[in-house]
This record gives C-alpha cells, sequence and structure tokens, in this order.
C-alpha cells in the first residue's frame, strides 16, 4: 500500500513538474508573439533607420504599454511583401505603397499621416551645369535630358511625377524623355537628389521633404541640384496598420494606436518620419493615389 501510494505521489508530482514547463513555454510563446513591429519604406539610407525610429519606438511602447520593435525593410516591395504575411505590423508608407499593402490585407487601415501629407508634392530638380531655374511652367526642355526617378514603387518620386509628366506633354515619360529614364533601386529620394548633386544625371524628381531635409542639414546643395518645378498637390505618406493587432493586443487596439500617434508630440519621435505633427488618416484619403494609379497601370 505504501509502495503503491509512493509511485502516484512520484507521477502527480511529475506531472506538474511537466505541467509547469508545459505552462511556462505556452506563456513564453506568447510573449514572444506580443510585439508590434514597425517599419518603414526605404526612402532614405537604410543605415539610418533603425536609430532614427527609436525614439518613435519608445514613444509608442510608453504610451500603449507594450513592446514595440522597428525592423527595417530591404525596398519598397519589401515592405508590401512583409506587411502582407504579417511579418510588420505598422508601416509608414507612401501613398502608393500603402495602397497595395493595404489592397493585400483586408481589413487593414491607413490611420496616421503627417500634418503636411494630404498636401504633398514632388520637386523637380536639376544639376546646375543644365542652367535650368525654378519656373511655374513645366521645363519640357528636360525631354533631352538625362532623368531619374527614385524607386520603382515611389508616390513622390515615380507615380505622381509620372502623371503630371504626362498631364504637361501628354507622354509618359519613356516616350517624353529621349534618352529613357533611370531609377534609383536603393536610397530613394536622397540618392536622387545625390545623382543630380554629383551630375550622373541632369534631372530628377523626389519628395520635397526629403529635399528639404538634406538641404537643412547641408548635405545638399540647393545651387548644385536647383529647384526647378513643384507639382500640383496630392495625398501621400500615412502609417498603415495590420488588423492582427486587434488579435494579438485587444479589440479596438488599432483605435488606440492611432490615438498615441496622433497624441504625440515628442520632436524626436516625430523625426522618425520628417514631420512636425500627426493627424488621423482614413483609407479614403488615398482614393485620388488608387484613381491615378490603375490610369497608369501600376495596381489592377
Amino acid at each position: 500500500m505504501k509502495t503503491k501510494q509512493l509511485l502516484m505521489s512520484a507521477a502527480i508530482g511529475t506531472a506538474a513538474i511537466f505541467g509547469l514547463n508545459s505552462c511556462g513555454d505556452k506563456n513564453e510563446t506568447t510573449t514572444e508573439e506580443k510585439v508590434l513591429i514597425i517599419s518603414a519604406i526605404p526612402d532614405s539610407k537604410i543605415s539610418d533607420q533603425a536609430a532614427s525610429y527609436q525614439p518613435l519606438v519608445d514613444y509608442l511602447s510608453k504610451e500603449l504599454g507594450v513592446k514595440v520593435e522597428f525592423s527595417i525593410s530591404k525596398d519598397y516591395e519589401a515592405s508590401v511583401a512583409r506587411f502582407a504575411n504579417n511579418e510588420v505590423q505598422l508601416v509608414w508608407y507612401g501613398g502608393l505603397t500603402g495602397v497595395q499593402a493595404r489592397k493585400k490585407v483586408a481589413g487593414s487601415r491607413a490611420i496616421a499621416q503627417g500634418k503636411a501629407d494630404p498636401n504633398y508634392v514632388s520637386y523637380f530638380i536639376a544639376h546646375k551645369s543644365t542652367g535650368l531655374e525654378k519656373s511655374d511652367t513645366f521645363p519640357k526642355e528636360i525631354a533631352d535630358m538625362t532623368f531619374t526617378f527614385g524607386s520603382t514603387s515611389s508616390t513622390s518620386g515615380r507615380l505622381m511625377p509620372t502623371y503630371f509628366i504626362q498631364q504637361e506633354t501628354g507622354m509618359l515619360p519613356n516616350k517624353f524623355f529621349t534618352k529613357g529614364v533611370q531609377f534609383q533601386s536603393t536610397g530613394g529620394h536622397e540618392a536622387t537628389a545625390n545623382a543630380v548633386a554629383a551630375g550622373s544625371v541632369q534631372v530628377g524628381a523626389l519628395s520635397y521633404k526629403q529635399y528639404e531635409k538634406m538641404v537643412k542639414n547641408k548635405s545638399l546643395d540647393p545651387e548644385v541640384a536647383k529647384l526647378i518645378w513643384i507639382t500640383p498637390k496630392y495625398a501621400d505618406y500615412n502609417f498603415s496598420a495590420h488588423p492582427s493587432l486587434n488579435t494579438t493586443f485587444g479589440e479596438g487596439f488599432v483605435d488606440k494606436l492611432q490615438t498615441a500617434l496622433v497624441n504625440c508630440k515628442e520632436e524626436k519621435a516625430l523625426g522618425a518620419i520628417n514631420r512636425k505633427a500627426i493627424i488621423p488618416a482614413k483609407n479614403a484619403d488615398f482614393d485620388g493615389i488608387i484613381k491615378v494609379a490603375k490610369e497608369l497601370n501600376f495596381i489592377k
């Protein structure tokens, strides 16, 4: 009898130990899964992104009481694919990449944008050797010059400049530019500005925000890479949120995330996206981008 009782006690003790280990593993896994991962299109140097976004990561972690991490996406296309695969749940997109990403994920939302983003513009810039100066009229003489866009999926560095070139000339860029067009596959707008400044291309189109940031921090000389034309306004950048956040952190979390972003007043956190203030956004704000992208066959 005593032997039987001892065996039963040992079995219960062993089961309890394994049960505790099992629960421990489960809780550990759950904790690991409960991370809000942020990413962004690489519209400037990728090597600078992690450090730039750390203040925003810290701010959101404090405000929301959850673990937040930043993860680099190697290019615009990767940022869209990773959102579709739920590898990242909050991404700072351009207008086009935001549309592309949300199209792949039912229930995803544009939740915030910079105060400047509903009225965004692109800059056309030219190397000083072209002799071109700023004008209110589209500079049709650039047709015979070397020209570069930024990324193929950039809103301000490709989609909208393409649209306005067509509007102004009646031709798509590959027909308008007699020497064809180039793209900056890495480095985005910064690479476009540097290519023009170096004289490796004569003209380029890029985000006005990136151009002005580079001029302000003296990494670009506006007398060498000269602003020659400003496009009409359009809606651009936005934070898009994955619906899985409501499953991971509880119903209504995306709304809390939107509130935290909009209420952000910390200069360093806002500096991650090169903005002075954040306002709410919704998917419908980018209907104009969808219309243009469909007209130009960028999306179906």
